[in-house]
């Protein structure tokens, strides 16, 4: 008989799923400046009130989750009661955008928290439960909002503190997937989402990387050596070069963890710079809006993924994308006492049906 775990994994980190699950839909929520930025015609709703008609940046993010959780459900053609599982997080202490922003909705949840890495644990995890066949449709979410997360990891806005230009942008947004068994297809599926779906291949778990970087306004140079690990135990794990994917997608590494990246792939041979993307980069304009090395938070790279990404395979202008979304695992007690920031990045395989 098959051995249908060993066809499963990859190498010492990948899974590679024998009946890939799907992405019947997804959603973009972002707020002002994501809106006024180079992908603006790609999300589905620019919120220009950074509140969200609530009453703190906490609810606000709250408020955005949920926006963002209910179109993709809508966008699927399914009901909330339809959904089995739902896999999210964000950056907020106790996970509190998440379990106040979708107790409505009264799905049963696996709260996770990967810093800006969690779109892609979410994914990750919601991929692997369909596959294992424990659920036939999981939605996968995840938020932030640059008031909450100053507010929290750095200083209040009110104390208009001085941002060296290596600090990234907090992205206020939020994005949403909607994933399902394999058999659905593109027909089945496509009754629901005009544009078609999206098939996970694949997900390279990542493992927490630590360089001693202690600069937590550098969010690029604490990332990058986690995006380097994960994406070069990728190409090792499949056996593959990076030519292999139309774009290597790192989640918010901007302009200075971009660099590294490029620099430590190199050491071992591989050459990503001509096909390599960065949501932090894409989602702002570096001219006219002052955010300095990029964007960041769990928002950027999930709200890049289900706007502009997704569009892309949607249309097969791209055939296949590593999705890299990554993390700082800080928080402000360790930062206080003098810890390091590790990172993590988790790997997804996504491929044009």
């Amino acid at each position: 008989m098959e051995d249908k775990k060993s066809n499963k994994m990859a190498g010492k980190q990948s899974i590679l799923f024998a009946n890939p699950p799907v992405i019947i839909a997804g959603s973009s929520v972002v707020g002002k400046k994501e809106g006024e930025g180079p992908l603006a015609s790609f999300f589905d709703q620019i919120e220009e009130d950074p509140m969200f008609g609530g009453t703190s940046w906490e609810d606000a993010e709250s408020r955005l989750m949920k926006r963002a959780a209910e179109l993709s459900i809508e966008k699927s053609g399914f009901r909330q009661e339809d959904i089995r599982y739902l896999v999210g997080g964000d950056l907020l202490g106790q996970l509190i955008a998440t379990s106040f922003g979708i107790a409505d909705l009264e799905i049963p949840i696996f709260g996770v928290y990967g810093a800006c890495s969690t779109m892609g644990e979410s994914m990750a995890l919601g991929a692997i439960l369909v596959d294992g066949g424990y659920a036939d449709k999981v939605l996968a979410v995840t938020s932030s909002h640059f008031a909450g997360a100053e507010k929290q990891f750095r200083f209040p806005l009110a104390y208009g503190n001085q941002r060296p230009l290596a600090t990234t942008w907090t992205v206020t947004g939020s994005g949403a997937v909607v994933i399902g068994s394999g058999d659905m297809g593109e027909e089945t599926a496509g009754k629901n989402n005009k544009n078609g779906v999206v098939k996970i291949k694949g997900v390279t778990v990542g493992k927490i990387v630590d360089y001693g970087v202690k600069d937590s306004l550098n969010m690029g140079a604490c990332m990058a050596p986690a995006a380097y690990t994960t994406i070069s135990q990728n190409l090792k794990d499949l056996n593959v070069l990076p030519d292999y994917y139309d774009r290597i997608i790192t989640g918010d590494l901007g302009y200075v963890g971009k660099d590294i990246l490029i620099d430590l792939l190199k050491q071992d041979g591989y050459d990503i710079s001509s096909n390599h993307m960065d949501c932090g980069i894409e989602i702002f304009d570096r001219n006219t809006q002052d955010t300095h090395s990029g964007g960041s938070g769990c928002g950027c790279s999930a709200v890049t993924f289900t706007g502009y990404i997704m569009q892309k395979l949607t249309r097969k202008e791209w055939k296949r994308v590593l999705f890299v979304p990554t993390g700082a695992l800080h928080s402000t007690v360790s930062f206080n006492e003098g810890n390091p920031v590790p990172g993590i990045a988790h790997g997804i395989m996504v491929e044009a049906c």
